[in-house]
């Protein structure tokens, strides 16, 4: 089971339109996949609540897809709350993790993927390649579906080698 993170708590998000695309696109390379997104996430501590979350998204993820909005250059402080909170050792050690960022400007989140993969190694995650910046997210959905085909086309190959990673 893959587990996509949806990055970001606010309501109604571009984040979690892109995590349900990574879904339905694992769904066809036949993929079982959740998506943890944080608008779940009501707790700012290690609690009742949190382990709950826990084990439910994270405990029995075989690898990880992020899909991390920018926020100030970086990525929200809820994701790195979640990463903070979490059972490092247990969770993320020796894990596989692909990261995509989401940005309605024009780099995609380039730097916030930088920064994220740093810490990402500090929890020894491994890191894909290929990540993927995804810009001017409005103007790619419509009806919460991607149309460009040139962003179709490389969700699908980072996702494809994702799987053979």
């Amino acid at each position: 089971m893959y587990t996509i993170i949806a990055g970001t708590n606010r309501p109604d998000s571009n984040t979690m339109r892109v995590a349900a695309e990574y879904q339905r696109f694992l769904a066809d390379e036949g993929v079982d996949s959740q998506i943890f997104s944080l608008s779940e996430l009501n707790s700012f501590q290690r609690d009742d609540a949190f382990i709950a979350l826990e084990q439910r998204y994270l405990n029995h993820a075989e690898k990880f897809i992020f899909i991390v909005p920018e926020y100030n250059g970086v990525f929200p402080g809820i994701f790195k709350l979640m990463i903070d909170l979490s059972d490092i050792k247990s969770i993320w050690y020796g894990k596989k993790v692909a990261l995509t960022g989401v940005a309605t400007g024009r780099s995609g989140n380039l730097r916030g993927l930088d920064t994220l993969t740093n810490v990402c190694h500090y929890i020894k995650l491994q890191v894909l390649p290929n990540k993927l910046p995804l810009s001017s997210i409005s103007q790619e959905l419509s009806d919460d579906r991607f149309q460009i085909e040139n962003t179709i086309n490389a969700v699908k190959q980072q996702i494809k080698e994702f799987i053979v990673y």
